[in-house]
């Protein structure tokens, strides 16, 4: 037996691996080694609990994968996020080819369905050519899942909605913006509230964002003049004396966000909030947000937190939203109806 570089994740069932529609149908979750943990809360909402399956990585850097009971004509969601998990070893790249080795495994198996379940899709950003001879990566990786097997995507807040046009497979595009408009509602907020656009490319999202809050908009102006680096000008629109909150989709090394919130406070803001559906916190993120100006940064749990997260940081979980669009792909009811046809907010 070849030794591992991180141990064999065997994911257990729990009192039953799948759900019945009828005597026909069958719905069975598994997960990868990227976020178990949000898994693990889709299956207890689903009343189906997490189908076995062993994966781990083998000493030569190798991923393996066997799903441990039969799938035969069950329609398969994968949940993994193409992320990095420091608790079970893995690195972004790993949950990729994790993600594209189970899809393949279920394909040979005679799955009904497959249906990759990866609400943070990486190289999400790299989305179009930005200088010569740059690969479009986003375009890559929608053909390696197309090409393993996969016979849908559910995916959330894509750095830019065009990304669903590189696939084609469906793709269910879910937006975690209800879920943080009402985290902010229920804070119940004394000041006027103002939504800040880190960018003009984020002005479409947070505009929707403040017209939910019954907020007005500000605009950063800010210059990209290399990657992973952001210099901010100025504000563009009145903060002073108001409850700011940033919106963005993706919080990285959180850079930009620090000087985005330094931008607001000397702007005259009397609090400052931020808030990001992935939170991919790398680099010197923490640092970054330790001394930065915010009261509280709000991130969903598509991706695993880091440990070390400073106190301000909270996370949501996204877990019912994904469980309601599960079920909805697996019975063929409206997808778009659990936003009411809003979830196109790019």
């Amino acid at each position: 037996m070849p030794l591992t570089t991180a141990p064999p994740v065997a994911l257990s069932p729990a009192t039953a691996t799948s759900l019945r529609l009828g005597q026909g149908k069958r719905l069975m979750l598994f997960s990868g080694r990227a976020n178990p943990e949000l898994a693990n809360a889709i299956g207890q909402r689903l009343g189906v609990g997490l189908c076995p399956i062993t994966l781990k990585t083998f000493s030569n850097g190798e991923v393996y994968c066997r799903i441990e009971e039969s799938i035969r004509g069950a329609d398969v969601f994968l949940v993994q996020p193409t992320c990095g998990n420091p608790a079970t070893g893995v690195s972004a790249n790993d949950a990729l080819m994790e993600l594209l080795v189970m899809i393949d495994a279920a394909v040979g198996a005679s799955a009904h369905r497959v249906i990759a379940v990866t609400p943070w899709y990486g190289y999400s950003r790299q989305d179009k050519k930005s200088a010569p001879r740059e690969p479009i990566s986003a375009r890559l990786v929608a053909r390696m899942l197309e090409s393993a097997g996969a016979d849908r995507v559910l995916t959330m807040d894509l750095h830019a909605g065009q990304v669903q046009g590189l696939f084609s497979v469906p793709v269910d595009h879910m937006t975690a913006m209800m879920m943080l408009t009402r985290y902010f509602a229920d804070l119940a907020l004394e000041e006027e509230l103002v939504v800040v656009a880190p960018d003009a490319g984020r002005v479409k999202l947070n505009k929707k964002f403040a017209d939910l809050m019954g907020a007005d908009l500000a605009i950063l102006d800010k210059e990209r003049p290399r990657q992973q680096v952001a210099e901010i000008g100025h504000v563009i629109g009145d903060v002073a004396g108001k409850t700011a909150i940033i919106v963005d989709d993706i919080i990285d090394t959180a850079g930009t966000l620090r000087a985005a919130g330094e931008a607001v406070a000397r702007a005259g803001a009397g609090h400052v909030y931020a808030a990001a559906t992935h939170g991919l916190f790398s680099g010197r993120a923490y640092e970054n947000l330790a001394s930065a100006p915010f009261e509280q940064i709000v991130v969903t749990d598509t991706i695993p937190l880091p440990p070390g997260a400073p106190p301000n940081v909270r996370v949501i979980s996204c877990a019912e939203l994904l469980t309601d669009s599960i079920r909805r792909i697996f019975t063929g009811d409206s997808v778009s109806e659990v936003f009411q046809g809003q979830n196109q907010v790019f």
